[in-house]
């Protein structure tokens, strides 16, 4: 027997889709993603066409926001659940916004006057600019990681209810529009300062920011409205209720105390609120933090998330680092491109791999699967390194480039640069810079080398869907935002252990150890989900096979995950 649904004419259906909230949460997704993407890929080339032919600013700017975000984590995400729901995407929504139009008038500003500001007050009114840049990008970025745990973490599993499958396919859907704003959206903003100029290009993404955050606000007040389980938050109401409690229980007491029990009573309510106004609100970010670390180790999903954060600390990506190694092994710009797309196809292959596998299998167990898959490509990676090309060197030390960098070839140390501007030659960004790259002998090492990092993609995009859903299927409402703020601090910890790790040994020769040790975290992370699959499983066994049993409370109850 056909549904209802299913005899609505075609076009119809097609309406009440466009008309939707899943599909206005897509459409505000898409247009948030293509402003972010095209922001964070001018960003970095504006900070370094600014400073010359140095990325000194760029890695300021790197720091200052994996560090912002490491120690925010939490705190931003516990602001998230004690507030309203479309309180908190429409804030974050327009301080994200208005900080990316602020950032880009200023970098106009610096553009266009660039000689002028660097004479006066000997180049401190340009350093100040720098600096301001900077933190307001970073700021942009806070409120952008605001958005995005309270729309991906949270909405999406409010509008869809209480179907996994739904969950799944909206999860699989806003991954596809990741990977695709990833791609066109640097290649829009790239065409348009390589054909006009980077004054151009912060003028478009700022008036590109105005514009999205218009339409954007209007698309969450549709969707609030067509989903009217977004007005009530479990967290919000338990907090409302405590003091609704806390206030009828005073007027009670009120009415039946004495005056010297009631004065008593006043002077410790005073010398409370003088506590929580001075110390203890001063403190209160320290314990958000260290009650959202001890939230998250608690969680029945700790070591699905932390099997998450550990692929963050690897350099098989398509990252600054990866493409820079390739340009020393003979790969120019063009093929650098091809592989990029690949790369993306692939990633959304295991978006879509991720939804068929799970209906097949269960959610624990595609998690599994993609582990197997991630693994068994990355064995290229690791064969990369011993095959012929590959300049792979134990005897070169990999700190001898960094003691260069310090010290010199006279073994003195060097002043360091000064973050005070001066006039230099600007370098051609708009030019394509891998026009001559170097000859190699053979081109087997890093054939190999990128075969497995885009085969790879697959396992990788289907595990991430798999722990983002075990996320949010697991936590309770009331501590999606705190939970999910501790791991994105989690991912950046990784990240940025990663870029140390480059740090410390950026010669090609050593880039073969850096592939050795980024699979070792790899598998060190999908063991740590093995145990966590495992444990699961076997709980569902044992409770199928002894049904008076009471379930495990620290075992995730997922009716449909296995």
């Amino acid at each position: 027997m056909e549904s209802a649904a299913s005899k609505k004419p075609c076009c119809e259906r097609v309406g009440e889709f466009f008309k939707s909230a899943k599909f206005l949460i897509y459409l505000g997704h898409a247009l948030s993603t293509w402003g972010d993407r095209m922001w964070n890929f001018a960003v970095a080339v504006f900070l370094v066409e600014l400073y010359g032919n140095s990325l000194l600013l760029t890695a300021v700017y790197g720091l200052v926001v994996a560090g912002s975000v490491l120690l925010l984590g939490a705190i931003i995400g516990d602001w998230v659940d004690k507030n309203p729901r479309l309180k908190v995407a429409q804030t974050s929504l327009v301080v994200q916004n208005s900080a990316v139009i602020l950032c880009g008038v200023l970098l106009m500003v610096v553009f266009q006057f660039k000689v002028q500001l660097t004479t006066l007050y000997n180049g401190w009114l340009l350093t100040t600019c720098y600096i301001m840049v900077i933190t307001i990008a970073n700021i942009a970025n806070l409120a952008s990681t605001a958005m995005s745990i309270s729309i991906q973490r949270d909405w999406v599993v409010v509008v869809a209810g209480d179907d996994r499958s739904k969950l799944a396919d909206m999860n699989a859907t806003v991954r596809i529009i990741d990977q695709l704003t990833n791609i066109l959206a640097p290649m829009l903003v790239g065409q348009i300062m390589a054909f006009g100029s980077h004054y151009i290009g912060c003028g478009f993404i700022s008036g590109w920011n105005l514009f999205s955050m218009c339409l954007e606000y209007f698309l969450l007040w549709k969707v609030y409205q067509k989903t009217p389980a977004l007005a009530f938050k479990a967290g919000q109401k338990d907090t409302d209720d405590q003091e609704l409690m806390h206030l009828n229980v005073q007027k009670e007491t009120g009415n039946s105390e004495n005056p010297v029990e009631g004065s008593q009573l006043m002077n410790e309510t005073a010398e409370v609120k003088k506590n929580t106004s001075c110390c203890y609100q001063m403190t209160e970010p320290i314990r958000t933090f260290k009650d959202g670390w001890v939230a998250y180790y608690n969680q029945s999903i700790f070591f699905a998330g932390m099997s998450l954060a550990f692929l963050y600390m690897t350099v098989l990506g398509f990252d600054c680092i990866t493409t820079g190694y390739a340009y020393t092994q003979g790969l120019n710009g063009s093929v650098l491109s091809l592989l990029m797309g690949a790369s993306a196809i692939s990633g959304i292959c295991g978006t879509v791999a991720f939804t068929w596998i799970r209906k097949k299998c269960g959610l624990i167990k595609t998690g599994f699967i993609a582990g197997v898959a991630q693994l068994s490509c990355l064995t290229l990676c690791v064969a990369s390194v011993f095959a012929p090309g590959s300049p792979f060197d134990l005897s070169v030390s990999p700190f001898d480039e960094v003691l260069k960098h310090l010290f010199g070839d006279s073994g003195s140390l060097r002043e360091s640069p000064t973050l005070v501007p001066t006039i230099e030659p600007q370098i051609q960004i708009n030019a394509t810079v891998f026009e001559e790259a170097p000859q190699v002998e053979s081109y087997m090492s890093v054939c190999l080398l990128f075969a497995g990092v885009i085969a790879a993609r697959i396992g990788l995009w289907s595990f991430d869907l798999t722990v983002t859903q075990l996320i949010q299927e697991n936590v309770i409402e009331s501590e999606r935002g705190i939970i999910n703020g501790v791991q994105n601090s989690m991912n950046y910890l990784l990240d940025l252990l990663h870029f140390i790790m480059v740090i410390l040994a950026p010669n090609p020769e050593a880039f073969g150890l850096l592939v050795i040790i980024s699979v070792s975290f790899v598998a060190m992370g999908h063991m740590m989900y093995f145990r966590f699959a495992y444990k699961s499983l076997r709980s569902r066994l044992f409770l199928f096979c002894s049904p008076e049993q009471k379930p495990d409370p620290n075992i995730p109850s997922l009716p449909n995950s296995v």
